[in-house]
């Protein structure tokens, strides 16, 4: 079955998190991405978060599946040359350089776009190629502090908190997905590509709108509130048994749904108890009814809790550890956590494709060994013949 993106050629000279991001879920959905790599060592992530001996580590392999790996020295003239004709012959250019690198290298929107004027240059950066803090460097926690997540994450008496899904990194992927999408589908109508640019401060700002507006609503920042979704009783975590560390459930309950909430909990006793009568007063004395609600989920474990409110038509969820994500039969039928073969290695968890299409499903296949394909890549886009490829590669330019 043909897949969506079939067709698209999409050069990813990024490393990290965000590009690699942007780049598997666009390989997911059918796109042909070509991982560019430097001939010595390769993605610096295969090594240096490296959990196991002699195979790449566990954070590219997670990065970088439906991918092929071309090696290339862009310090030479050779794979100068080589790369510029590569670049004729795609769609996509996504790099997340710092700023200026490959202008450095004469190989910036201006002169490739003069080479392939229907390319899409993706450039992700930490503050974007413009403002006041375009010099700057970042990293996940960076983009958080500044895009405003971390004052709005934790509890009123903790420091601004860390959030560890990646939304500035992932975030940013997800997000530069989308642009180069909408500037290919711009491409139809006008035959030309552009330069498309997301940085992960924008990112982060834009997934924190809400906090945003309650600035506006209340005139100063929010103050944290920890697990605490607004004003609705019950809406936090709820200690299950057997008491672990994560034995937590979320139950969030709308008015519409007190008097199911209390059916499935045998209190409908409650439901005459002026304390609680009305979402404001819920509100009011919500330590009380807390103190009920955690009696009852403590006689229970967090999913059996989940299965009985679920069945009422009560919102609520397990707090599941990363080690129940992984076991999850849900996220398995969903083919969310898929096991994948990997030469080096052996077999390991991943997570699949989170857009379902319905005429072209995604399919996970094990990332690419450093080069794997640099000579089917250069033989079908170049013209280069095997033997040629091996002088290259003596010569260190592939």
């Amino acid at each position: 079955m043909s897949q969506a993106l079939k067709g698209i050629r999409v050069i990813d000279m990024t490393h990290n998190q965000a590009g690699p991001a942007c780049a598997q879920i666009l390989a997911f959905l059918g796109a042909d991405v070509i991982k560019l790599e430097e001939p010595k060592g390769g993605d610096v992530a295969r090594t240096n978060m490296r959990d196991k001996p002699d195979s790449d580590s566990l954070f590219f392999l997670i990065l970088n599946a439906n991918k092929r790996s071309l090696t290339l020295n862009l310090k030479t003239d050779e794979g100068k040359d080589l790369f510029r004709k590569v670049i004729a012959e795609s769609d996509v250019l996504l790099e997340n350089f710092g700023p200026g690198a490959l202008d450095r290298l004469g190989l910036g929107y201006d002169a490739l776009s003069k080479l392939n004027p229907r390319l899409i240059y993706a450039t992700i950066k930490g503050f974007g190629t413009y403002g006041p803090y375009s010099d700057y460097k970042s990293f996940e926690p960076i983009a958080q502090a500044m895009g405003g997540a971390m004052a709005v994450t934790g509890f009123p008496d903790s420091p601004p908190t860390y959030n560890w899904p990646a939304i500035g990194d992932s975030g940013t992927g997800m997000h530069m997905a989308i642009g180069i999408l909408a500037a290919l589908q711009q491409r139809h109508a006008t035959g030309k590509g552009q330069h498309v640019e997301v940085s992960m401060q924008d990112s982060v700002v834009n997934l924190i709108r809400v906090s945003l507006r309650d600035h506006q609503r209340m005139g100063h920042p929010p103050p944290r509130s920890g697990n605490q979704l607004g004003r609705t009783v019950p809406g936090t975590t709820y200690p299950c048994a057997p008491g672990g560390p994560n034995d937590y459930v979320y139950i969030f309950a709308q008015p519409q749904m007190w008097k199911p909430l209390l059916g499935a909990m045998g209190r409908e006793d409650l439901a005459t108890d002026p304390r609680f009568a009305t979402p404001e007063a819920r509100w009011e004395n919500r330590d009380a009814f807390n103190a009920i609600m955690s009696d009852w989920t403590r006689q229970r474990t967090k999913h059996e809790v989940m299965d009985i409110l679920g069945a009422a038509g009560v919102p609520s969820g397990a707090c599941q550890d990363t080690g129940e994500v992984l076991a999850d039969p849900h996220l398995r039928a969903r083919e969310m956590i898929v096991d994948i073969e990997y030469p080096t290695r052996g077999t390991y968890q991943t997570v699949g494709c989170p857009i379902k299409l319905s005429d072209s499903p995604a399919e996970v296949v094990r990332p690419p060994l450093l080069g794997e394909h640099t000579a089917e890549v250069l033989a079908s886009l170049c013209g280069v013949s095997a033997d040629e490829v091996a002088r290259l590669k003596k010569q260190g330019v592939v």
